[in-house]
């Protein structure tokens, strides 16, 4: 008995000792630059909302935030690439609904698991996607609605392109539902990113697109590119449009494709770091000036719990594992 004392005594004067040394480490977080990995290419509203955030976080921890592009794999190389990164704190990933909510039901095999792999973060922000055009595709074929679309399409299956950020992606599902919806067929061209898809789709190489609402909003504005409505629920603040359940025919009741994105970070990350993250990315989101920049681009800020975006995408993987099924979606 009076040995176990003895033991007793030793453990609680170590973790005496050692319970300062730990309290400091946390304390210090973060001691260098924080990485936060993109998964698609520059340009792309997860590009947009990461190179957005990366100041506010800069300021709030006194440590450099930088934004690095992991293109590949509809998300999976990048999302890959943090799962396999040490969980100090200081690697990030800007996930979206693509990486944790669509690619485990769209891909036989992914480089990582969606839930085990990462530890939820906080959502950062949820935003339509918009059905765009060339103007000059719409012009030839006499494209100014989603009716017109469809009609256009019917007759001519197979000769459209849809372009697309990348396999698994919002934007290619948005598409193949449509698609499914409609019965009609589209040609899918999946790109690294948002950024290069856009490039050749005001370019004429592929001939339209259902982008996230963000990305595509300055070349609309600028007359690059033709709306035709948004694919959430309810129509966007941001812009004069219609959702493609109105604009569209009595086969598109119903239709809805949204995307998201979040920061979560490898599993294994201390609980901590974790909520000081979620903290000053909820202060960063709730100020004015950023606030108000995301919504004129069509985005709703987040800034839920840790806890709450864990729920959240559980929810959002049963959705979409629905309409992978239903539009049959498969990997170009």
């Amino acid at each position: 008995m009076n040995r176990q004392r003895r033991l007793f005594g030793r453990a609680a004067l170590s973790l005496a000792l050692i319970a300062p040394a730990l309290a400091a480490a946390q304390a210090a977080w973060p001691s260098k630059a924080v990485r936060i990995v993109v998964p698609f290419a520059a340009g792309g509203t997860t590009d947009i909302l990461a190179r957005a955030l990366a100041p506010e976080l800069q300021k709030a921890f006194g440590q450099p935030f930088v934004v690095d592009n992991k293109p590949g794999a509809g998300g999976n190389s990048g999302a890959a690439d943090v799962a396999k990164s040490s969980n100090d704190g200081h690697h990030l990933l800007m996930g979206t609904v693509g990486t944790h909510a669509i690619n485990a039901a769209l891909y036989p095999k992914l480089p990582f698991d969606p839930v085990k792999d990462f530890v939820p973060v906080t959502l950062v922000a949820s935003v339509p996607n918009v059905l765009v055009l060339n103007p000059r595709f719409a012009e030839k074929y006499k494209i100014d609605s989603v009716a017109d679309l469809v009609r256009a399409a019917k007759a001519n299956p197979g000769r459209f392109n849809m372009a697309s950020s990348g396999n698994g992606t919002s934007i290619h599902l948005a598409g193949e539902l449509f698609k499914s919806m409609t019965g009609t067929y589209m040609v899918h061209f999946p790109y690294r990113g948002s950024g290069p898809a856009l490039i050749d789709l005001m370019g004429g190489s592929v001939d339209l697109m259902f982008d996230n609402l963000p990305s595509a909003l300055p070349q609309i504005k600028a007359g690059k590119l033709k709306p035709l409505a948004v694919t959430s629920a309810k129509r966007s603040d941001a812009i004069d449009l219609p959702t493609i359940a109105e604009a569209g025919a009595a086969a598109l009741k119903g239709y809805e494709a949204s995307s998201w994105f979040g920061l979560l970070a490898p599993a294994g990350t201390a609980p901590e770091i974790v909520a000081r993250l979620q903290q000053e990315t909820a202060k960063a989101l709730a100020s004015p000036a950023l606030k108000e920049r995301l919504l004129a681009q069509g985005a709703i800020p987040g800034g839920i719990s840790s806890a709450d975006f864990a729920k959240f995408i559980a929810a959002e993987s049963t959705k979409w594992a629905a309409v992978v099924k239903t539009a049959n979606a498969k990997v170009d």
